[in-house]
C-alpha cells in the first residue's frame, strides 16, 4: 500500500487553467478543471490497479472478467455474450481474455447444456481464490487513496459523481 498525502492548495490542473486564462480570459475553464482531475485520477488509479493485479498474474482487463464471474454468484457461470455485454467488450476481445484465463486455469469453457451452439464460462476453484485475493488487494489500494477524505466527503463525492455520471450522454 502506498501512503497518500492531502492534496496541495494548487495542482497541475490549476496551472493549465491559469495558462488558458492568461491567453483566453474569455473562456470558462471550469469543465476543464473538473474533467482534467477526473482524467488524472482515473489514469493514476488505473495504473495502480494494473500493478496490483499484476501481482496475481493477471491484467486489469482479465481481473474484470474473473470479477464479473465472481459477482454473478455461485456457480460463477456466464455465457461469453453475457460477459461481453457486462464488460462492454467485443466478442473478439473477450475471446482473447478467455483464452489466457483458461490457459492459466482460472476459468473453464464448456458447452451450454441448454443451447447446442452456446458456451458457458465458469470460474475454477483456483480462479475463485485468486479473484478473492485480488479484489481485496485492489480495495486496500483504493481505501488508502480515499483516506485523504473524511467519511462525509467520501459520501458527498460519491453522490456528486453518481449525479454527474447520470448526465453523461
Amino acid at each position: 500500500m502506498t501512503e497518500h498525502t492531502p492534496a496541495p492548495d494548487t495542482d497541475a490542473v490549476d496551472a493549465i487553467t491559469a495558462q488558458w486564462y492568461d491567453v483566453r480570459p474569455d473562456l470558462d475553464t471550469t469543465p476543464m478543471a473538473v474533467f482534467g482531475r477526473i482524467y488524472r485520477i482515473t489514469k493514476a488509479m488505473g495504473d495502480e490497479m494494473e500493478r496490483t493485479y499484476n501481482r496475481y498474474g493477471i491484467s486489469r482487463g482479465e481481473f474484470d472478467v474473473v470479477a464479473t464471474l465472481r459477482r454473478s454468484g455461485a456457480p460463477y457461470t456466464l455465457s461469453p455474450r453475457e460477459l461481453s455485454a457486462t464488460l462492454m467488450l467485443t466478442t473478439g476481445g473477450m475471446t482473447g481474455r478467455l483464452d489466457k484465463l483458461e490457459k492459466a486455469g482460472l476459468l473453464c469453457r464448456a458447452p451450454d447444456p441448454h443451447d447446442r451452439r452456446g458456451l458457458k464460462v465458469t470460474l475454477t476453484e483456483r480462479g475463485l481464490a485468486l479473484v478473492d485475493e485480488a479484489v481485496t488487494a485492489g480495495l486496500e489500494v483504493q481505501h488508502a487513496v480515499l483516506t485523504t477524505l473524511d467519511e462525509d466527503e467520501v459520501r458527498t463525492l460519491t453522490a456528486l459523481l453518481r449525479k454527474l455520471l447520470a448526465g453523461v450522454p
